[in-house]
């Protein structure tokens, strides 16, 4: 158990020390992918969903989420957020691609951040769209790249998409 950071060498759960870290710029960018009825996402891009504007909705909601990250997962540290973009692209006429860029000064990395920030905001598309469309469907939530830190940068070498 020693060899994975959450745990002690009891086996006991544990809040990584990152104290002795050195402070660098973080980067992350996610994504995840909703899938509908092509009508509903005309619906959408028409501004004919009861409950308002949905993009602008989950826009909020994502914001929201990424500055609540260590409230909704276990050993998340609390993190001080330099910026969040929450952004939306049509994909074909049935999928949406949420995405989220999250930046950071810091000890530890955004990537949580913003993973947290793609499935809220597609989980607030949904619940906006449920009363016209049972069938919706959020996948592919995954990181995308991230920079910063002892492991540097990764970018995804392929695409989730279903």
């Amino acid at each position: 158990m020693s060899d994975l950071s959450h745990f002690d060498t009891d086996g006991n759960s544990q809040m990584v020390d990152v104290g002795s870290k050195p402070v660098s710029r973080r980067l992350a960018e996610a994504s995840a992918v909703v899938v509908m009825k092509p009508e509903t996402l005309t619906q959408i891009t028409s501004g004919q969903i009861n409950k308002g504007d949905v993009f602008e909705v989950a826009r909020i909601a994502g914001i929201m989420a990424t500055k609540r990250t260590a409230d909704l997962v276990p050993l998340c540290h609390p993190l001080a957020i330099d910026s969040v973009t929450v952004s939306f692209e049509i994909m074909d006429e049935g999928r949406l691609r949420v995405s989220s860029n999250v930046q950071s000064t810091g000890k530890t990395g955004v990537e949580m951040e913003a993973l947290t920030s793609v499935s809220i905001a597609a989980l607030t598309v949904y619940d906006m769209c449920k009363s016209v469309d049972r069938e919706i469907v959020v996948t592919a939530v995954q990181l995308e790249q991230k920079s910063g830190g002892k492991s540097g940068l990764f970018v995804r070498s392929s695409s989730g998409d279903p």
